[in-house]
């Protein structure tokens, strides 16, 4: 089961599908679960499918042992000329972000330890944050040690920050939240909590993020269906 952590220094590449009907959507973890089968690519270690809960689409966390490992798939005649096709017929929207993980929390017991995979019932929780360049770093610690407070709330698992290197099908700086929750019920209480009983560290993380986003960030919840990793 792959393991999420701000230590190692591979790459983190996060392709974001987007659909609108759930046949498609059932069409994209099918490819997408093909590819993550077959995936034999020099310098590919893990692959892990989420399928959208409150949004038709896809998410795929995959890391990678280098950005040339990386582009070296993306060079491939199989990519160009298949991946990319069969994927466009089915989606809405494609992004493909490469980023690295700078900041990483866990509830006292996860002990630290971040796992993804089907054999957890996390709800997960995705928000990419558009944001201005000289801003980015102010995102990724105001989402990052600016919520430690995270930790003592109710239902939460993990917390992942990545920031965002470059992308395909995106422009822009980005910073990105990859939360882990106990039930789809645990993170409505929270994201609902009124704001005069909010703490005062959410309400000031909230506005330093607010202060150098440039548009409307992107929020979906997934549950992970399949995962993959390099040797299995």
């Amino acid at each position: 089961m792959p393991i999420i952590s701000a230590e190692d220094k591979h790459l983190t590449v996060l392709n974001l599908f987007t659909t609108d009907t759930p046949e498609k959507q059932a069409k994209l973890i099918e490819e997408m679960t093909k590819i993550v089968n077959a995936a034999a690519y020099e310098g590919w270690m893990s692959s892990t499918v989420h399928s959208g809960v409150d949004g038709y689409g896809t998410l795929n966390f995959i890391q990678w042992r280098s950005g040339e490992d990386l582009e070296k798939r993306y060079a491939g005649e199989e990519f160009k000329h298949r991946t990319l096709p069969v994927f466009g017929e089915i989606t809405t929207s494609i992004r493909l972000m490469q980023n690295e993980v700078a900041h990483t929390l866990t509830s006292d017991a996860l002990g630290g330890k971040i796992e993804i995979g089907p054999d957890r019932d996390d709800y997960t929780v995705f928000t990419l944050f558009p944001v201005t360049p000289e801003g980015q770093d102010e995102a990724v610690d105001a989402l990052g040690p600016g919520q430690a407070f995270l930790a003592d709330v109710p239902g939460f698992r993990a917390h992942v920050v990545l920031k965002g290197l470059r992308a395909r099908g995106l422009e822009g700086s980005f910073v990105i939240s990859y939360s882990q929750w106990d039930s789809k019920e645990a993170f409505e209480v929270y994201r609902d909590q009124a704001p005069e009983e909010q703490a005062d560290a959410r309400k000031a993380a909230v506005a330093r993020v607010r202060a150098v986003v440039t548009g409307e960030p992107y929020l979906n919840t997934y549950r992970v269906v399949h995962t993959r990793s390099a040797g299995e």
